[in-house]
C-alpha cells in the first residue's frame, strides 16, 4: 500500500519586507515600554509594586524619545516608503469599506481593500499624529525651563489624556490582530496565503 501523498503547500504572496517588519516590531516594543511605564507611574497599585519611580520615569522618557527612530531609519527602504505612500492614499473603495464596517456588513465584496484597508489607514494616521503630540508635550514636561508654567500645565493635561486614549486604541489594534492569524503571519514572516489576500484585500496587486 503506497503512503498517502502530502498535499502541496498553499501558494503564498510576499506582503512585507524585512525592513517593514523590523520597523513594526521595534516601534511596537518601544510603544509597549511607554505604555507599561506610564501605567506604573499613574496606577497607584502598580507604582507600589514596581517602586523605583525615578528609574521608571527615565525609561519612559528615553523610550518616548526613541519612538520615531525606527521609522526614520526605515525610510532608507524603498519598500517601506511605498507602503507609507499606500497608507497615505484614501480612495473611493476606502469609503465603501468604512460604510460597510459601520453597518457591520461582512458580505463578500462589501469591504474592498487594496494592500491596506481603510481601518488600517485611519489607525496609522491617527497613531502617527498622536505620537508626535505625545513627543512634543513630553518634551515640554521634561525640559521645564523651555516653556512657561501655563504651557506645561496644558501639556501635562494633553499628555495624560492622550496617553489613555492611545492605550484604548492600542488595545483595539491588538484585539484585531489576535482575531486574524493570517495578518499576524504576514507581519511575522512577511508572507500570506493567496486565498486570504484575495478575500481580505481583493484590490491588492502584489
Amino acid at each position: 500500500m503506497s503512503p498517502p501523498t502530502e498535499a502541496p503547500p498553499a501558494p503564498t504572496l510576499r506582503r512585507f519586507g524585512r525592513t517593514t517588519r523590523w520597523v513594526h516590531r521595534t516601534t511596537a516594543l518601544l510603544m509597549g515600554i511607554c505604555v507599561a511605564t506610564a501605567a506604573c507611574l499613574y496606577v497607584p497599585q502598580l507604582a507600589e509594586l514596581v517602586g523605583r519611580r525615578a528609574l521608571v520615569v527615565r525609561v519612559h522618557e528615553w523610550a518616548g524619545l526613541a519612538l520615531p527612530v525606527p521609522l526614520l531609519a526605515g525610510l532608507a527602504s524603498r519598500a517601506l516608503r511605498a507602503d507609507l505612500g499606500r497608507l497615505n492614499r484614501f480612495g473611493p473603495h476606502d469609503r465603501r469599506w468604512l460604510r460597510a464596517a459601520l453597518r457591520r456588513d461582512h458580505a463578500p465584496g462589501a469591504r474592498p481593500a487594496a494592500k491596506f484597508n481603510a481601518g488600517q489607514k485611519l489607525y496609522a494616521s491617527w497613531i502617527a499624529g498622536a505620537t508626535l503630540v505625545m513627543l512634543g508635550t513630553g518634551l515640554m514636561m521634561w525640559f521645564t525651563h523651555l516653556t512657561p508654567l501655563t504651557w506645561r500645565t496644558g501639556a501635562t493635561f494633553v499628555h495624560d489624556w492622550l496617553a489613555l486614549t492611545i492605550g484604548v486604541v492600542l488595545g483595539g489594534h491588538i484585539g484585531m490582530a489576535l482575531a486574524d492569524p493570517e495578518a499576524r503571519r504576514g507581519m511575522r514572516t512577511g508572507s500570506v496565503s493567496r486565498e486570504w489576500a484575495e478575500r481580505e484585500h481583493p484590490l491588492w496587486r502584489p
